[in-house]
């Protein structure tokens, strides 16, 4: 008997539209290509349904999850085709107020396998005039998710949360050996930064990265940096989108994840810390301050 667990994984990059209707058009046109490539596991964007940047307009096409109907779609469509879809992420209604920026892991039986809320929000101020306030329109996740796969075991995030790296070393160190970052990065921080946080996460767990990212200028006016990456554990790119909408795939070998750990075995090497600062009192985020 066969023991080996490679599959082939694609990274679907959109260029998403202000409707729910015409994405969703475009995104099942690119899945169906993924799979008709052989693609196992397929991974869209994040906001796959729509970007909104006008308050207003977002929450009159919002729907709650029950309701969504791009959700309803991809799972009819993952259960036609057999294939675990991963949709990056739906702007969905929460409540009167407030939306979600949730992430759901699809099974070949069109079920949902695991969801995710976005836990850190991109409220920040580009050096080039761009501002976004995430926070504005969406209610942050709580709660980090992993989710069992055939090749195994997967730890959903979402954009911005790839610069929080204590999240992915949790994630790695309950055993995850593959890492999602579907995005929506802007063009500005992309060119930055998006190679060098993807590459460093993938590195510092062990860790297959998978980031499915929007591209190009969208009907709102924002440009997105796209360069969909497959990153393997010890680093190495193995696909790359451009600027254009499309699907970039890679066969990907779990037992890398392994020979990777083993080579640097930094995720048995962690310790508990204090820190010696001057500021008595003063809290930090994800600091462990030393074993109970």
């Amino acid at each position: 008997m066969s023991t080996d667990l490679s599959f082939t994984a694609a990274m679907v990059q959109m260029r998403t539209g202000l409707l729910p209707e015409s994405s969703l058009e475009q995104g099942t046109r690119l899945i169906r290509e993924a799979a008709s490539r052989g693609a196992e596991y397929v991974l869209t964007p994040e906001v796959s349904n729509m970007m909104q940047t006008n308050r207003k307009a977002l929450f009159e096409h919002l729907a709650p999850e029950p309701d969504d109907l791009s959700l309803k779609a991809y799972r009819a469509l993952a259960a036609e085709l057999k294939i675990h879809l991963h949709i990056g992420s739906l702007a969905l209604r929460a409540s009167p107020e407030r939306a979600v920026n949730r992430s759901f892991l699809i099974g070949p039986d069109g079920g949902v396998i695991a969801s995710y809320d976005k836990i850190h929000m991109f409220d920040i101020d580009l050096p080039d005039g761009e501002s976004y306030r995430e926070s504005a329109n969406y209610q942050p996740g709580e709660t980090a998710v992993i989710a069992d796969l055939p090749w195994g075991r997967m730890g959903l995030t979402i954009c911005y949360d790839v610069r929080f790296p204590a999240l992915y070393r949790a994630l790695a160190e309950s055993g995850a050996s593959f890492l999602t970052v579907p995005s929506a990065f802007t063009r500005k921080t992309g060119e930055a930064h998006w190679h060098t946080l993807l590459r460093a996460r993938a590195i510092e767990n062990g860790c297959f990265v998978f980031a499915a990212a929007q591209a190009g200028l969208h009907e709102n006016k924002r440009e997105t940096y796209g360069h969909s990456l497959i990153v393997a554990p010890w680093g190495e790119i193995l696909a790359e989108g451009g600027v254009e909408p499309g699907v970039f795939l890679a066969k990907i070998d779990p037992s890398k994840v392994e020979a990777a750990r083993k080579a640097v075995p930094s995720l048995q090497h962690g310790r508990r810390f204090g820190i010696a600062d001057p500021k008595a009192g003063a809290e930090y985020l994800h600091l462990v301050r030393g074993s109970a």
